[in-house]
């Protein structure tokens, strides 16, 4: 904690925001007057901000320098008051492209510096730090539904997020500046596995997709299948961010005594399950136990597939492959919400959800093995 205190006040951040708003997802449809389409078209406008400002975000944070996450953080909280605003289509769609671009800056901002931060440390912080973001995210999530509950709009509370924000950024001053791109010697004559890189996006696609469509539509899912009030429904992301950052923050322990395959296959079934339970449970108290299975098993699938990688490619091809995986996955975060808004909206949201569930599947039955067989092939594990 002590090792990562500067980069951890930038996840938290993070986690603030999207907790706030997911807990707000089904005032700020109705505010802007949306269908489920409607709403997933504006989130899929929102991805576009949010990918081009990932390609953007080396170029802005060698430009910030030790001010990068304080700039990006304020800027990301910032941005979320515009979504509270919003009254109508295009203004909501505006909004989420500007709130999600600054979404990308600070995540790619703050996870290449934390990278950094492990290689001079030695130390592994990743999982805490994602594990952090998904307490933030729960903790807001529960507060921003009591807050949506007692009739407080939202754009008031995105400002409380905004003061939080601004308090934490104070201390976000990161000193040591972004190392350089670098062209390892050799690394031209040994080719990518491109194979492997793709499957394992895929994997991490998948979790994330699952992760992000869950975050934002669990409030509506529980709120128009159970009738549940403001604060039951933001009690469904709460509980998917708690229980995924008890996964998380055990990753590491789990990786060090199961396999990292068979640990992807065993979570990702049991994400699986918890998702499908969520989307056709008959009462409301097994749509949280849901949640709650699901936030256990997608946590570490993301992070699980990027250490096998990360440890399988050889050393001097390991930057570039997983900056591709990365941005392969990454997707997942921006693709998930919108596609379930466009399923929903042609078959409902029920089974929108019980899709998502049959994705992760694939990642047990045939993701895994064709992961473990592309690895063999090209002979870069034992």
């Amino acid at each position: 904690m002590r090792t990562s205190a500067v980069h951890g006040r930038a996840f938290v951040v993070m986690g603030f925001c999207v907790g706030a708003f997911a807990a707000y997802v089904p005032q700020l449809k109705s505010q802007a007057a949306l269908s489920d389409a409607e709403f997933g078209l504006a989130l899929l406008i929102g991805a576009a901000g949010a990918v081009g400002a990932m390609w953007l975000a080396p170029r802005v944070d060698r430009l910030l320098g030790h001010a990068a996450m304080t700039i990006c953080a304020l800027l990301l909280a910032t941005a979320f008051l515009l979504p509270g605003l919003a009254q109508s289509w295009a203004g909501f769609a505006v909004a989420m492209f500007l709130a999600s671009g600054a979404g990308g800056l600070l995540d790619v901002v703050m996870n290449a510096r934390l990278s950094g931060l492990e290689a001079r440390s030695g130390r592994s912080l990743m999982n805490l730090n994602h594990g952090l973001f998904s307490l933030a995210y729960a903790l807001a999530a529960l507060v921003a539904g009591l807050v949506r509950e007692a009739g407080v709009p939202p754009v008031w509370c995105f400002a409380g997020i905004l003061l939080v924000s601004g308090l934490l950024a104070l201390g976000m001053r990161d000193e040591v500046p972004p190392a350089p791109n670098e062209d390892p010697q050799g690394n031209a004559s040994l080719p990518l596995p491109g194979a492997m890189i793709v499957i394992a996006g895929l994997i991490v696609l998948i979790a994330f997709t699952a992760e992000q469509a869950t975050e934002h539509w669990s409030a509506l899912h529980l709120e128009r299948a159970f009738g549940a009030n403001a604060a039951e429904g933001a009690l469904g992301p709460a509980i998917l961010g708690f229980t995924m950052g008890i996964g998380r923050l055990s990753g590491q322990e789990l990786v060090r005594r199961v396999a990292e395959g068979r640990l992807m296959q065993i979570a990702a079934a049991l994400a699986a399950s918890g998702l499908i339970l969520a989307a056709f449970a008959p009462v409301q108290a097994l749509a949280y136990a849901g949640f709650a299975i699901l936030g256990l098993g997608v946590s570490t699938v993301g992070p699980t597939a990027l250490a096998w990688v990360g440890k399988t490619i050889p050393s001097r091809l390991r930057a570039a492959a997983i900056s591709r995986l990365v941005m392969i996955g990454y997707c997942g975060f921006f693709v998930g919400p919108p596609v379930i808004g466009f399923i929903a909206e042609v078959f409902g949201l029920r089974l929108a959800l019980a899709l998502m569930g049959a994705m992760l599947l694939c990642i047990t039955v045939l993701l895994v093995p064709a992961l473990r067989a592309s690895a063999r092939k090209s002979e870069l594990i034992a």
